[in-house]
Parts: C-alpha cells; sequence; structure tokens
C-alpha cells in the first residue's frame, strides 16, 4: 500500500499546474505591423513628410495609433480622439486585415490548446471595434475563450482587472493561468494578476528597452520557443 501511495503522490506532484493562456495581441499573438506602419505612412506622404521606414515605425506598435503618430508626426502633440488619431482609427478600419496574420508556430499552439480543451483568450488594450474585425477575420474570434478589449472596462492594462476579468469568463485560477505579452504593461498587468507571466521578446520592443527589468517570469526569444515553454508548462 505504501509503493502504491507513494506512486500516485508523485504522479499527482508532477501534474502541470497551468490550466489556461491568455494573450496579448499586436506583436503578440498576431503581427499587425505592416498593417498599422502602411497607415501611418499614407498619412504622411498626405502631409508632404518623407514616411517612417517600416523598422523604425514597428517598434511603436504596441502603442497602438497615437504611439504611432507621435513617432511619425513628432512636431505634433498626439492626444485620444483628436483629429489625427481619428482619422487614422478610420483607415485603419478600412484595411484591418490586409497582411496581418498569426505569428508563425502559435496557430499549431491554439490547436494543441483546444486538443488538450485547455482555454485560451486574448487580452488587448485594442479597442473592441478593431479587435473584433481583425479577429473576425483571422478566424479566431469564436475559437477564442474570451477577447477582453482596451475598451471593455473602464481600466486597462498595466492594470490587473482586464487579465482578471478573462480569467473569470473562462473559469480559471489567475494562478494557474499563463499570460504573455510583448510590453512591460503586459507583464506589470500579469504579475498584478497573479497569472505565470512570459515576454515575448519578438515583439514591437524598442531595443533601448531592457527586457529583464520588466522582471517577467519566463522570456521567450521567438515564437517558436515560446510554442515549448507553454507546452511544457501545461503538459
Amino acid at each position: 500500500m505504501l509503493i502504491i501511495y507513494c506512486i500516485l503522490n508523485v504522479k499527482n506532484n508532477n501534474k502541470k499546474k497551468f490550466r489556461a493562456v491568455l494573450f496579448d495581441l499586436d506583436g503578440t499573438l498576431i503581427d499587425t505591423a505592416h498593417d498599422m506602419v502602411a497607415i501611418l505612412q499614407l498619412m504622411q506622404r498626405d502631409f508632404g513628410i518623407e514616411p517612417s521606414s517600416f523598422k523604425s515605425a514597428r517598434i511603436y506598435v504596441s502603442h497602438g495609433a497615437v504611439g504611432l503618430l507621435s513617432h511619425g508626426f513628432p512636431k505634433l502633440k498626439i492626444d485620444y480622439g483628436d483629429t489625427l488619431h481619428k482619422e487614422y482609427l478610420n483607415r485603419y478600419s478600412k484595411m484591418i486585415c490586409v497582411k496581418s496574420k498569426i505569428y508563425e508556430h502559435l496557430d499549431s499552439l491554439l490547436v494543441k490548446l483546444d486538443s488538450q480543451k485547455l482555454p485560451w483568450g486574448i487580452v488587448t488594450n485594442k479597442p473592441e471595434h478593431l479587435t473584433f474585425p481583425l479577429l473576425t477575420q483571422l478566424n479566431l474570434l469564436s475559437k477564442s475563450s474570451c477577447v477582453i478589449c482596451g475598451d471593455t472596462l473602464p481600466v486597462r492594462k498595466p492594470y490587473p482587472d482586464p487579465i482578471l476579468l478573462g480569467c473569470k469568463i473562462i473559469g480559471a485560477n489567475p494562478k494557474s493561468t499563463i499570460y504573455i505579452g510583448d510590453a512591460e504593461r503586459d507583464i506589470e498587468a500579469g504579475r498584478a494578476s497573479g497569472c505565470k507571466t512570459i515576454a515575448a521578446s519578438y515583439g514591437y520592443i524598442n531595443e533601448k528597452e531592457n527586457i529583464q527589468d520588466w522582471n517577467a517570469d519566463i522570456i521567450a526569444k521567438n515564437t517558436k520557443e515560446l510554442t515549448q515553454i507553454v507546452l511544457n508548462l501545461i503538459m
């Protein structure tokens, strides 16, 4: 009996405790940079400004329209709801998914999560009117167990509330949930909510940023490595 108990105890101790995965969207699950930078470049041309290079603008994609416009129009003060911001959002909504796509390897990761009956969802600061059409065109909206957007709640990341809501919707304990993001605010929100945090260093990160300072539990260099990390944690 003692031997049987010991074997069962070892098996129980070996059980993986992470039973759900939540993703940031832009720069983590979906590569939206080409479409978002293209809108900025079109607007710069309209203003007679030399368009920013894709490489220089890419790192601002995680900061949304305001971040991109502030980079592309450095002499202007860009704020939410102003004319330039509204114009960007209007144009982007019409070109929401021209070149945007799920990152390589992550489509197979989602399939694996589904096969293991482990819920996965999205917690993004992108507003609903842009997030839902994008996910619909990529055939991800109906597959995701939850989608929490930047305007779902009165606050957004780095506050933990959106992640906690996502966990509640999918019925997961935050301590048994993995949160993955490519910005410091993602890791801050994930840590504050009690999730296991993974920083996606392949995302839209300024080379001047030290990702080590974010204090993520794990750093994934690329999507192949991220996939293996997640699978090791859940299986």
